[in-house]
């Protein structure tokens, strides 16, 4: 039988027990189809054992009983002395963060250090689950209604698995980054994961995030007027975007732009709740500011901001040939090393991306700054890619 702590008298004491212990794994259950910030429904915590990783003693935590406060669990979390791990942490950060205003340290995330040890682009629980723990997963309850009690006895078992296989995964992929020397590598790309600003978004930012076509200032304006509205409405209210208004209504409005409810009415796109009450007044608002906007205050599209840098296509699929040399040549997955957008930054002169930095600077910027000076060659031989230098 899984055991299941509902109260903070006996999460206090598992975490007390945690502490002592060099690492310990953990997981979330939580919803998020219904509101803006994603509610925490199930805990998952494993130990080491003294017999090896899987021998320890693991736990769900439900959140959702009545008596139980995760003040234990957020001393925990602080707590240098125990490695916090997790896999693909970024969302569970997120709920400790907005929740508990807490995050891990020190964190150790599995699917970051899966990358960097050559398992693939953001690699999957259940794949390093079968090549690590050499073990398979009940899927059956992947797609659960996680706030209903009370829980089966299958469902817990499944969170648990979350968990239980966690503690092999992370001691190996410790053990070969230890051996490879690239533990610096991971805790340069876990910055961004234990950084508050990740789990912070701001609404006059949140323009940003919608892709639009059109390179007018005034355009961009009604875009940004728009989404700052969403963003405090569903902040505020706790309901997904979506049910203020989708991307695609918005876009239709920074073009249509209107200015009166008889307008608004017109619209395709939004939905019939968005077109009386607040949202609707919030929308005409924020239309009327951004057409109010003088010149210089109009926002400038990124290409603009950037000099209006163009990307050099050739030398982009060059840059492109050479990350996937230097991904194979060191192991690592392509990704981790640069986006294709930042490659495309690179090829368009931009010199402040993160492939140019740290650890992705020594293994591949370095090679890329010398490729975009015409100082190496790319030279195919067989299946593998040689790199010439260019004489003077």
């Amino acid at each position: 039988m899984t055991q299941t702590l509902t109260t903070t008298e006996d999460l206090a004491a598992f975490c007390a027990e945690a502490r002592a212990a060099p690492y310990v794994a953990l997981d979330t259950e939580f919803l998020r189809e219904r509101s803006y910030y994603a509610k925490l429904c199930l805990l998952q915590m494993a130990l080491p054992g003294s017999d090896g990783p899987a021998s320890g003693r693991a736990v769900l935590v439900d959140p959702l009983a009545g008596d139980l406060r995760l003040d234990p669990l957020y001393e925990l979390l602080r707590d240098p002395g125990t490695v916090k791990v997790f896999h693909a942490a970024r969302q569970d950060l997120e709920i400790f963060y907005i929740e508990g205003r807490t995050l891990p340290t020190p964190l150790f995330d599995t699917q970051i250090a899966a990358m960097v040890c050559g398992f693939g682009e953001q690699v999957g629980y259940e794949t390093l689950v079968r090549k690590i723990a050499r073990a398979s997963l009940d899927k059956t309850s992947r797609f659960t209604d996680w706030s209903h009690r009370p829980l089966s006895e299958a469902q817990k078992s499944y969170a648990l698995a979350d968990v239980t296989h966690l503690r092999v995964i992370y001691e190996t992929l410790a053990r070969q980054l230890e051996a490879t020397g690239r533990q610096g590598w991971v805790e340069e790309e876990l910055a961004v994961l234990t950084d508050p600003a990740t789990y912070v978004v701001h609404p006059e930012e949140a323009w940003k995030r919608i892709r639009t076509r059109s390179n007018s200032g005034r355009f961009l304006a009604v875009v940004r007027e728009l989404a700052r509205f969403r963003e405090e409405y569903a902040q505020g209210r706790n309901i997904p975007r979506a049910r203020v208004f989708k991307d695609d209504a918005l876009l239709e409005l920074a073009s249509t732009r209107p200015t009166s409810h008889d307008e608004l009415g017109r619209s395709r796109l939004l939905l019939r709740e968005a077109r009386r009450g607040e949202i609707a007044e919030g929308i005409l608002r924020a239309v009327k500011a951004a057409l109010a906007l003088p010149g210089e205050d109009l926002p400038r599209p990124e290409a603009d901001a950037r000099g209006q840098l163009q990307v050099n296509p050739a030398l982009a699929d060059l840059l492109r040939v050479l990350l996937k040399a230097k991904a194979e040549e060191q192991g690592v997955a392509q990704r981790l090393l640069a986006s294709s957008e930042e490659l495309d930054a690179i090829a368009a002169g931009r010199r402040d991306v993160a492939p140019l930095r740290g650890w992705r600077g020594q293994i591949f910027g370095a090679d890329a700054l010398r490729l975009c000076a015409g100082e190496i060659a790319l030279s195919a031989k067989g299946s593998s890619v040689r790199i010439i230098p260019v004489a003077d």
